[in-house]
């Protein structure tokens, strides 16, 4: 398992490696990629702060990356043609939120890092308030509105957990942002929880693309 030190420095590349994109003109791709790398440092952060994890050095340069990571995600809204980014004019302001107005869906999207340990499929405690935060825009903007809550994972085979398969961790893992979903008020009959393996991949499975693979998707159909 890598160190405190070494999550932050992978991470730190890649925030980097983001920023020096300069020329990307898809700001909508550009701003969703480093939104799924800060919401992994959120949920690095939010962790070794309920843990003993890390030097308290360490964890104070986690807290700037997070904060320049943050900048960096302001920096680009300012910058994306037609105004409101999707998050902002959806409602799930600080998430990674895709719109396809022909398919009539939401789709936000969470990071196995702020959701669940390594081969987990229990919440972390962090989480919660996350999923709450998600649960009072639903039921504020979205109310009588299906959603699906759909666990999707890497396609490294299961090899130190009790799961049988990919296809079992991520509907358990579905199933676990779904009950929580349910009990803190969204109606059991506007909820379905689907577990899609590693069939559905959004980016190659190797170096930083398992990381964006290992998701849950909540997606609130409109139509």
């Amino acid at each position: 398992m890598f160190s405190l030190r070494k999550k932050v420095l992978a991470l730190t590349v890649l925030l980097v490696s983001f920023a020096l994109m300069s020329g990307c003109t898809d700001y909508k791709k550009k701003y969703n990629s480093l939104n799924v790398e800060h919401q992994n440092l959120k949920g690095l952060y939010d962790n070794c702060k309920s843990t003993l994890e890390g030097s308290a050095s360490e964890k104070e340069v986690l807290a700037g990356r997070l904060a320049e990571s943050q900048a960096e995600l302001e920096r680009m809204k300012s910058e994306m043609a037609g105004g409101k980014s999707a998050a902002d004019a959806t409602g799930f302001d600080g998430y990674d939120v895709d719109v396809n107005a022909e398919q009539g869906t939401i789709t936000v999207t969470l990071p196995e890092l702020i959701l669940f340990d390594s081969g987990k499929a229990a919440l972390k405690n962090s989480a919660k308030g996350n999923l709450d935060e998600i649960v009072n825009v639903i039921n504020d903007k979205y109310n009588g509105r299906l959603i699906d809550v759909v666990g999707h994972t890497d396609a490294d085979p299961i090899k130190k957990s009790n799961w049988k398969d990919n296809w079992e961790l991520s509907s358990q893992r579905a199933l676990s942002v779904l009950r929580q979903l349910n009990s803190t008020g969204v109606p059991d009959n506007r909820l379905r929880a689907i577990g899609c393996g590693s069939s559905r991949p959004v980016a190659p499975n190797s170096g930083s693309g398992k990381a964006q693979n290992r998701r849950v998707e909540i997606v609130v159909h409109m139509k």
